[in-house]
């Protein structure tokens, strides 16, 4: 059986796909379906393929080790008996701080938007909006090298961590930037992120952005790698300096202001409050949390830093610290949650991975590291899929998703603990290579055997529901029974 996850993950993602070309169907559009969690669309691009084209688009797939199955992806992705056409799906649109957005999907301040071609590419590619990258009036000088990623059995990027500071063009000319894009693009939102030295400079460059006709200002108090101190997260540490430059900025222009706050404090709750009495219409968050990585291939002229960590591995920090704004006692009883909107970031990549961020209150969700790997496109999927799964549950309007798990998250104290639900072996997908067994003897609670029928077997009286193995199983062979009361 065809695992299509473990099979597409093989491919390369190719500029301009030989596997498409030779084909003459758009079969590595299909592949990048499954890839980012749309399978249910990939019959799309594969649709009225036949064999003879999958077996050509095999044969010109350049995989350095062995060509993708796609004649068998194309099996595992029929089309459905009752197709729903792109143009039938709904529509994503939303608002965040009052503005109208085509969908929730914005461009994080970042590498990714650093100067206009780069924006306006994005943005025909079907991207709502940018947070441009942070500008200032420093003199910046990047390092090199400037990235490394943590990677885990093979699988790049599980943990991405930059040395990127600010914008390195004169901010006069990045506020250009920003104005020839907002009049070229008007339907998309533009919202110029600063980071000033002084209360003058923050307000200057603020007014600067709405001059420019930014849709909204962003405040970066959160940068983990300045080279002076009292910038970036020195600001986001200290909820006095939030309130202040948030004010200041508030009270100077008309245009939303929006702090971009730092995970690298014990809770977002007080310094939200701080946003909030200052003024601001939204928060951004999370930026990158501090961190160290060892590799000498990314030393900087043999010398390590403490620096920026993202990407899928710090999602479910990410999630923790906007549920703490948007689940918080204290900011419930301020009435922040219908003051301020909340732009999530961190380790999306997804379609999914979006939707658990609204789920916890946001509005819209930034992206970096993601287009960093795989480019604009993946706006692609993060678009159809979204707009798929509110197909399927039979919603119309996104802002219904909004906060809608909220009620399902409890404090440790209040959960079930009187029942269990026990793990079921697939006795058709194991395959019997015992890694449930391994993981549950020297990490469980020993509940397993394994003789030399190959069979795993689990032992009901010892078994707690840990559900470990099912975690491990290479082939998802190990599923979940009904929910039980426990052994008394």
């Amino acid at each position: 059986m065809l695992h299509i996850n473990e099979e597409v993950a093989r491919c390369l993602l190719c500029e301009d796909a030989p596997c498409s070309k030779a084909c003459g169907k758009d079969v590595a559009r299909a592949i990048r379906a499954i890839r980012f969690d749309n399978a249910a669309n990939a019959w799309r691009w594969f649709d009225g393929c036949t064999d003879e084209e999958l077996a050509a688009a095999e044969k010109a797939c350049i995989h350095y080790d062995r060509p993708i199955r796609i004649a068998e992806l194309a099996k595992a992705c029929p089309k459905p008996e009752n197709p729903v056409a792109v143009e039938s799906l709904p529509s994503l649109e939303l608002n965040f701080c009052d503005i109208v957005c085509e969908n929730p999907f914005f461009l994080a301040s970042s590498a990714v938007c650093t100067n206009y071609e780069m924006v306006a590419n994005a943005f025909e590619a079907g991207w709502a909006g940018v947070f441009y990258k942070t500008i200032c009036k420093q003199d910046i000088r990047e390092v090199s090298p400037r990235f490394d990623a943590v990677q885990k059995e093979g699988t790049p990027f599980v943990g991405f961590r930059n040395m990127e500071q600010l914008s390195e063009n004169p901010y006069t000319m990045d506020f250009d930037i920003l104005h020839r894009l907002k009049q070229n693009y008007p339907t998309k939102i533009v919202v110029a992120s600063i980071m000033g030295q002084s209360e003058e400079e923050w307000i200057e460059l603020a007014k600067m952005a709405e001059e420019a006709g930014c849709d909204a200002v962003e405040l970066n108090f959160s940068c983990p790698q300045m080279k002076l101190s009292g910038l970036g997260s020195d600001i986001g540490q200290n909820n006095e300096l939030v309130l202040a430059y948030t004010a200041f900025v508030s009270e100077a222009v008309h245009i939303p202001v929006i702090p971009k706050m730092t995970p690298n404090v014990q809770s977002l709750a007080k310094p939200s409050l701080a946003c909030y009495y200052g003024g601001a219409k939204g928060i951004s968050a999370i930026n990158t949390i501090k961190s160290i990585t060892m590799s000498h291939d990314a030393e900087v002229s043999n010398k390590k830093t403490v620096s920026g960590y993202s990407g899928k591995a710090v999602k479910p920090i990410a999630l923790r610290m906007i549920y703490e704004m948007t689940a918080n006692p204290i900011l419930h009883k301020a009435g922040i949650e219908k003051h301020l909107d909340i732009s999530g970031i961190g380790g999306i990549e997804t379609w999914r991975d979006a939707l658990e961020f609204i789920q916890l209150g946001c509005r819209n969700v930034q992206v970096c590291t993601a287009v960093m790997q795989y480019g604009y496109r993946i706006i692609d999927d993060l678009i159809l899929g979204l707009k798929s799964y509110m197909q399927e549950r039979g919603i119309v309007e996104l802002k219904k998703l909004v906060g809608e798990e909220l009620p399902n998250i409890v404090l440790p104290s209040n959960l079930d603990r009187e029942t269990m639900v026990f793990p079921k072996i697939d006795r058709e997908k194991c395959i019997g290579c015992g890694r449930c067994y391994i993981s549950c003897k020297d990490g469980g609670h020993q509940a397993i055997t394994f003789g030399e029928d190959r069979q795993p077997k689990i032992i009901g009286a010892k078994c707690v529901g840990c559900h470990l193995c099912r975690l491990v199983c290479p082939t998802k062979a190990i599923g979940v029974a009904k929910r039980m009361p426990k052994r008394v």
